[in-house]
């Protein structure tokens, strides 16, 4: 809503949003869901197409295993009930995009319902959302309403992404906030991710979100009138556009009007949903059983090759790095962003002497050199490996902080691994107490003010004699040692 129109939280206090997701993903197969077209992002228009994708006369449909693989393997991680007997339909429509004339969907028989996925709540606790159904369907294609001289009165067709193997995710209503929507959002990715089903790139439209949402007085059951909100292509901004929605919806009420059955798409420029199309304009679907394809049969062999395959997912992942490695939560929710990133902190984790101090490495020393240059993980110069032995050095009181991090800075200027740097460089600390202690000598004589400062109960000022002690030695001095024996000094 503008600014100078905004609700107040007592009136908003009033109502509570009832919030629904229908999230679209596209399979990382190699071919399309019923034909052998290449399944490629990126291909010049309309060149990735077949009789088949394009729903010729006498093309006949073909179903990929893979496709099914994955669909099953995604609706285990999303711990549903997988169907033994799911059934292809016709969902007909007519758009430019869609030459058939249909969509080969599923409907009162998807391959999987029942499912749900743990989400945080604002006041710490955990919330059970529910997954209706996970079913099985082809992509439409894509029309092109501008960058062309005559966008202005023609629209182009690409129908490259026709007939792309999807999985369409249902959730139950059971979403109260924008931020429970954002959070379910991005375990739902997370999960996905970890699975390798899908790249989940909402740029590329790999994964894509329509958002259900309607707003009832507080403690009424009965539903409001929902609207749906489509066109938005980030979690940020389907958070954005809820959290718009909902106000918009209460100020209509609040007004004494109606909030009429509809679907609107959100403008992430000025920030607002507008109207696309009520839902007394909607299409009746029509959905039958699609004749040219047989019903989908799971069997029992199958699904116990599929469970094999479902990994260590995310909250599981977690809660073992942190009861395995000590990690803290902040740290352990970093490192299990992704499933290649946690292996291969695991893997090195595992050859550390300490794994929380690799993971305290990883994310703040490496981590943010790389946010600073803007790089990934990937694109860093030090490997695991190297983030192990810097850290081992560490631990064994080898190297300083600062010597680490002066090497850290050699690692990312010259893009050399820190073992390499490191055997060039070679700095060893100083860890012969007497050396330590004459170079402490030296600073307590030349600093007689500080002295006294110290010994009439400025105790703070001690830092500054190991500041001008760590100088000295050009920061090779033992911290540890170097700070007991200043205090011993001192007091002496």
């Amino acid at each position: 809503m503008p600014a100078e129109a905004a609700l107040s939280p007592e009136v908003l206090a009033r109502y509570e949003p009832v919030i629904g997701l229908e999230v679209h993903v596209q399979l990382l197969t190699a071919t399309k869901a019923f034909c052998g077209c290449p399944n490629k992002f990126g291909a010049p228009p309309n060149t990735n197409i077949c009789p088949v994708c394009l729903g010729l006369p006498g093309a006949l449909p073909v179903l990929n295993e893979k496709a099914v693989e994955f669909a099953t393997l995604a609706a285990l991680a999303l711990k549903c009930a997988v169907r033994e007997r799911s059934i292809f339909a016709r969902k007909n429509y007519f758009y430019p995009d869609l030459p058939k004339g249909y969509q080969i969907s599923q409907y009162d028989k998807p391959v999987a319902e029942q499912g749900w996925i743990d989400v945080p709540t604002a006041d710490g606790a955990t919330k059970r959302i529910g997954i209706t159904r996970l079913h099985m369907e082809e992509d439409a294609g894509k029309s092109l309403h501008d960058g062309f001289a005559d966008s202005a009165t023609r629209t182009y067709l690409d129908l490259n992404r026709c007939g792309t193997p999807l999985i369409e995710i249902v959730s139950e209503p059971d979403i109260r906030t924008p931020n429970e929507a954002f959070e379910y959002l991005t375990r739902l990715r997370e999960i996905l991710l970890y699975t390798g089903v899908s790249d989940c790139n909402m740029e590329e439209g790999s994964l894509r979100c329509d958002a259900n949402v309607s707003v009832r007085p507080r403690g009424q059951e009965k539903f409001g009138t929902k609207a749906e909100v489509k066109n938005v292509n980030s979690f940020r901004f389907i958070r954005a556009a809820l959290e718009y929605e909902i106000e918009r919806q209460v100020e209509v009420i609040e007004s004494g009007g109606k909030v009429i059955q509809e679907t609107r798409l959100w403008n992430a420029d000025e920030g607002r949903t507008f109207s696309m199309r009520s839902k007394e304009q909607a299409h009746d679907y029509r959905y039958f059983p699609e004749p040219d394809l047989p019903p989908l049969i799971v069997s029992p062999e199958f699904l116990a090759q599929r469970m094999a395959e479902v990994p260590d997912l995310p909250e599981a992942r977690r809660a073992r790095m942190i009861s395995e490695y000590d990690l803290n939560e902040k740290d352990a929710r970093t490192v299990t962003a992704s499933r290649e990133f946690a292996d291969r902190f695991e893997a090195a984790a595992r050859t550390a002497k300490n794994p929380r101090r690799v993971a305290h490495l990883l994310l703040s020393e490496i981590g943010g050199r790389l946010k600073a240059l803007n790089l990934e993980q990937e694109n860093s110069p030090v490997s695991m490996a190297g983030i192990v032995l810097a850290a081992d050095l560490l631990d064994d009181g080898k190297i300083s902080s600062k010597q680490l991090k002066q090497l850290l800075d050699v690692c990312f200027e010259k893009g050399e691994d820190f073992p390499v740097v490191y055997e060039r460089e070679k700095p060893e600390q100083i860890t012969d107490t007497s050396a330590i202690e004459a170079m402490i000598d030296e600073v307590i004589a030349a600093n007689p003010k500080q002295v006294e400062q110290y010994r009439a109960g400025k105790k703070t000022i001690a830092g500054f004699f190991v500041g001008q002690v760590m100088k000295a030695s050009k920061g090779q001095a033992n911290p540890a040692l170097l700070n007991e024996l200043v205090a011993k000094k001192l007091d002496g």
